[in-house]
């Protein structure tokens, strides 16, 4: 078994993970460019001259990682959860949303493991910006940035994204069920203590 800690709920937990049971889900997303819209990657408003069309703010890499998450655990996909024909999420921030998804993973029990992402655009440069994307996707999750990557990559001039004509993003994520964890301590306000009367994992209930 693997030594990790973990937080969820608002409690931090350490102990052990069995090597099984873990889930694996892919995102792919893709978003043309306009004029008069904000590039937004990864919760970041990138400079540039255009940005992605869509009824949020088109953040693909974020989408990307969404509809990994929810297929990893077999909910279906952002277009389920959060349709294009609701007002409620005209440009809203997808950030906003993956908060959403994180929530709905606590409330099915599961434990997000890893997160890797890669964005294909031909332009502008977001190397820049990796740090801040890992930042925003880790905060939204409740999870360690070791836990996150994000990259990029172009078509070297080939097809829509090498002709500047949209962004495409991938995702692939890994989830454990928390029944697979055994845990030596679990930390909530300061105070430590087993699992007996603690209602943050949900493990008791299994």
């Amino acid at each position: 078994m693997q030594e990790v800690s973990r937080t969820w709920y608002g409690k931090s937990a350490a102990g052990k993970i069995e090597g099984k049971n873990m889930r694996v889900g892919m995102g792919y997303d893709v978003h043309k460019l306009v004029s008069d819209r904000k590039l937004i990657l990864g919760g970041v408003d990138i400079p540039y001259e255009k940005g992605l069309l869509g009824h949020s703010d088109a953040d693909v890499v974020v989408h990307a990682i969404m509809d990994a998450l929810l297929g990893a655990a077999a909910l279906g996909d952002i277009g389920k959860h959060f349709p294009d024909t609701d007002p409620q999420y005209k440009g809203i921030s997808s950030i906003s949303l993956l908060e959403q998804v994180g929530k709905l993973l606590e409330e099915e029990l599961y434990v997000i493991e890893n997160i890797d992402a890669t964005i294909i655009a031909q332009r502008p440069k977001l190397r820049p910006y990796m740090e801040e994307m890992v930042g925003n996707v880790a905060k939204a999750l409740n999870l360690s940035v070791k836990q996150v990557n994000i990259k990029a990559t172009t078509e070297e001039g080939l097809g829509f994204t090498g002709s500047g004509d949209g962004i495409a993003a991938q995702a692939i994520c890994s989830l454990v069920p928390v029944n697979n964890y055994v845990y030596d301590t679990i930390m909530a306000e300061g105070e430590s203590g087993g699992c007996s009367g603690c209602s943050g994992c949900g493990k008791d209930r299994q």
